[in-house]
């Protein structure tokens, strides 16, 4: 990864240049960003650059041996840790066994959501973790003399999913680590990491997107009006994973406007009739789409009770043009006295869609207890 592949970032970037060129190389650091933000693919870009054996003014070079392996993820002295699951394959997983995976997902885009990685390895409903044998692999990799480049790195992708024992078995390396080590910590959430990992690493702040830079990335991308571009980077706010899949989105999500839409008005009418029809045609989309809908949804009740509350407040307002439209109308019957009610009954239909519940039932449930929600003022 270069530098010049990242989207905006400027400050962060001349940031860590500074640190190579002035021998300032801390031994741990941890980037701390939103998702979407490129904190993984700046790290990769860091990493790059310590390794690169003919450095540019601000870049690596791209070309010499150690970063044409860095591109590919294949270098030596480069190593990886990241949340995995346990499976009939791997009843004590490390990240070494989801590597192709993982680098398959990296080199596409480096940008990508933890719900991305969930999918890419099959996770179901389980919940990806850092376990403790991964430690044991730390540890036995970074005892290693270096192969090719000056450091070792390490990258440990969403620090915060590992495990208590985990977290306390790497302290002391964290503390002691062998010379010409680079740990390389990345996060979204810094309150779920161990307080005594946080006081040994070097923090570096990556913020969102800049929305010009963000703007700048998406025309030199994509083909879209003016309109529509302005419209994904006000809905994605600083996000670029996010944007990209309101772009991936963009048919999937008028179907789901649509479903929504007619929910709300066949609950509010308590038309029986047309709320079974709509019943039985959501019942066909399959559950991965269920579930789809019901996280559009709540997202719709949580930006429509915004919208009536604080309508002139444009940025606090994360809407399409064509939800806007819709919203307009609709965000009345969402207030203080059932907006929360509303936003448990989604949540638990989602979860007993997650539980494989007769999705007819749920779905007939939900609307049934809409009819009196919608109604209250």
């Amino acid at each position: 990864m270069l530098f010049n592949e990242i989207i905006g970032q400027e400050k962060v970037k001349e940031k860590l240049i500074s640190t190579v060129k002035d021998g300032r190389i801390s031994h741990a650091q941890i980037f701390l960003g939103n998702e979407g933000s490129g904190n993984l693919a700046i790290a990769l870009a860091y990493a790059q650059y310590v390794s690169c054996s003919n450095r540019k003014e601000k870049d690596s070079c791209g070309q010499c041996p150690s970063c044409k392996k860095y591109q590919k993820l294949i270098h030596p002295d480069l190593h990886f840790v990241f949340p995995v699951v346990r499976n009939k394959n791997f009843k004590k997983p490390v990240s070494n066994d989801f590597l192709k995976e993982w680098r398959e997902i990296t080199i596409e885009n480096p940008y990508f959501s933890a719900k991305k990685w969930h999918k890419k390895i099959d996770a179901n409903n389980l919940k990806p973790t850092i376990y403790t044998s991964e430690s044991n692999e730390i540890i036995k990799k970074l005892n290693l003399k270096t192969f090719e480049a000056d450091y070792k790195v390490m990258i440990i992708w969403q620090i915060e999913t590992m495990n208590v024992a985990g977290a306390n078995k790497l302290l002391k390396i964290l503390e002691e680590p062998p010379e010409k080590t680079l740990f390389l910590l990345i996060s979204e959430n810094s309150e779920r990491i161990l307080k005594t990992i946080l006081s040994r690493t070097q923090l570096i702040k990556v913020p969102k997107i800049e929305k010009l830079d963000l703007k700048k990335k998406l025309k030199e991308t994509f083909d879209f009006e003016k309109e529509e571009i302005d419209d994904i980077i006000h809905l994605s706010n600083g996000n670029y994973q996010k944007a990209l899949e309101l772009i991936e989105n963009k048919e999937d999500n008028k179907i789901l406007l649509d479903l929504f839409t007619n929910l709300m008005r066949f609950s509010y009418s308590k038309k029986i009739i047309e709320i079974t029809e709509w019943v039985n045609e959501i019942a066909k989309i399959g559950r991965e789409k269920q579930k789809q809908f019901l996280d559009y949804a709540l997202r719709l009740i949580r930006e429509n009770f915004i919208l009536n509350i604080a309508k002139e407040e444009k940025k606090l307002i994360f809407l399409t043009k064509e939800e806007k439209i819709f919203s307009e109308r609709f965000c009345t019957f969402i207030n203080i006295n059932n907006v929360f009610a509303i936003n448990k009954e989604f949540n638990l239909a989602h979860f007993h869609i997650s539980s494989n519940a007769n999705n007819k039932i749920v779905f007939l449930d939900l609307a049934i207890k809409l009819m009196n929600l919608l109604k209250i003022k």
